[in-house]
């Protein structure tokens, strides 16, 4: 992966979704039009955090955030989304 050329603010973190099941768990192939949003990602940048509350996740870091979570955002073809740090659910 290419370096990023965004630094997000505060606690915010820019997270790079992964690709959506294609296939269910029986072998059924999902079509486009059925596919949900994915909610989890690999985390591709930190904020420094706030003085009184550092930041948990790390770069590397894949998680799970809410489906409605962040602002979706493109740079370089690439889809992304910034969210605050306590939108992300867990780390996995």
């Amino acid at each position: 992966m290419s370096k990023l050329n965004i630094t997000p603010l505060a606690d915010r973190v820019v997270i790079k979704p992964l690709a959506a099941e294609t296939k269910t768990a029986s072998g059924l192939y999902i079509p486009d039009s059925a596919k949900e949003k994915p909610q989890q990602g690999k985390v591709v940048a930190v904020g420094k955090g706030n003085p009184d509350q550092p930041l948990t996740v790390k770069v590397n870091d894949t998680v799970l955030y809410g489906k409605f979570s962040g602002t979706e955002l493109k740079l370089d073809d690439n889809d992304y989304l910034i969210m605050r740090e306590d939108e992300i659910l867990a780390i996995i």
